[in-house]
C-alpha cells in the first residue's frame, strides 16, 4: 500500500515552447506582486472561474454573438489562474508535490472539458469534430501521466507549442468566431471552424502515435542496456 506521507519522486519539468521564456518573466514579475491573501489553491480556483466564463460565452453565443466577449475574457482569467498557481507556489517555496499535482491536473481536465463541450454547444463547431478535439487533448494527457511515471520527465510543451499557445490560438478562433459568424457553408454541412478544430484533434492524436513510439523505443532500449527489474 502506498504511504501517502511519502514525497513523490521530482519530475524534471520540459517546457520548450515558443513563448516560455517570456511568459516566465511575466509569471515572476506577478508573482513578486502578489498579495500574501492570494494562494496558489485561490489561482486554482480561479482559473477554473475562467473555464466557465468560456464555457458560458460559447454557448451563450446562440443566442447574441456579442457573448464571445465573455469567453475572450474567460481564456484571459483561466490562463491567469493555471499559469500562476503552480508557479505562486514554487515561487514562495510551498509546494505541495502530492496534493498540488494531483488537484492541479484534475482541474486542467475538468477546465479543458469544459472548454471543448463550450466550442461543441456554440454555432461555430459540431460537438462530433469537439469531441475528436477532446480525444485529442486527452490521449496527449495519458501520454504526458504515464511519461513522468516511467521517465521521470513531466514534458509541458510538444511541436514547440504548450498551452498558452494553444489558449492563444483558440482566442484567435474565437476573435474570427465574432468578426465572420456562424458559416455552414463549405460543403454544405462543415466549417472552416470544424476545420480547424478538428485538425487541431488530428495533429494532437498523430501526436500522440508519434510520442508513444518514441518514447516505447527509448524504454526498451533503456531496458536492454540495463536488463529488466527483478
Amino acid at each position: 500500500m502506498t504511504d501517502l506521507r511519502q514525497e513523490p519522486p521530482a519530475l524534471d519539468r520540459i517546457q520548450q515552447n515558443w513563448l516560455a521564456a517570456g511568459e516566465r518573466r511575466i509569471l515572476n514579475w506577478l508573482c513578486a506582486h502578489m498579495p500574501a491573501a492570494i494562494t496558489p489553491d485561490v489561482l486554482t480556483l480561479t482559473g477554473m472561474v475562467g473555464a466557465v466564463m468560456v464555457f458560458a460565452g460559447y454557448v451563450a453565443s446562440n443566442w447574441g454573438i456579442n457573448w464571445l466577449a465573455l469567453t475572450l475574457a474567460g481564456y484571459a482569467v483561466q490562463w491567469f489562474g493555471d499559469s500562476l498557481d503552480g508557479s505562486l507556489a514554487r515561487w514562495r517555496r510551498i509546494e505541495r508535490p502530492s496534493y498540488g499535482y494531483f488537484i492541479d491536473h484534475s482541474c486542467d481536465g475538468l477546465a479543458n472539458l469544459l472548454i471543448v463541450a463550450g466550442i461543441g454547444l456554440s454555432p461555430f463547431v459540431t460537438m462530433d469534430v469537439a469531441m475528436i478535439a477532446l480525444a485529442g487533448y486527452l490521449l496527449m494527457s495519458i501520454h504526458t501521466f504515464l511519461s513522468a511515471r516511467v521517465v521521470g520527465e513531466l514534458r509541458l510543451s510538444y511541436l514547440a507549442a504548450g498551452p498558452t499557445e494553444l489558449r492563444l490560438m483558440l482566442m484567435g478562433m474565437t476573435v474570427m468566431m465574432w468578426v465572420l459568424g456562424p458559416d455552414r457553408g463549405l460543403f454544405g454541412f462543415i466549417s472552416g471552424f470544424d476545420l480547424f478544430v478538428g485538425g487541431i484533434g488530428a495533429i494532437l492524436i498523430l501526436l500522440f502515435l508519434g510520442q508513444t513510439i518514441a518514447t516505447g523505443r527509448r524504454l526498451a532500449a533503456l531496458e536492454r542496456r540495463t536488463g529488466p527489474r527483478p
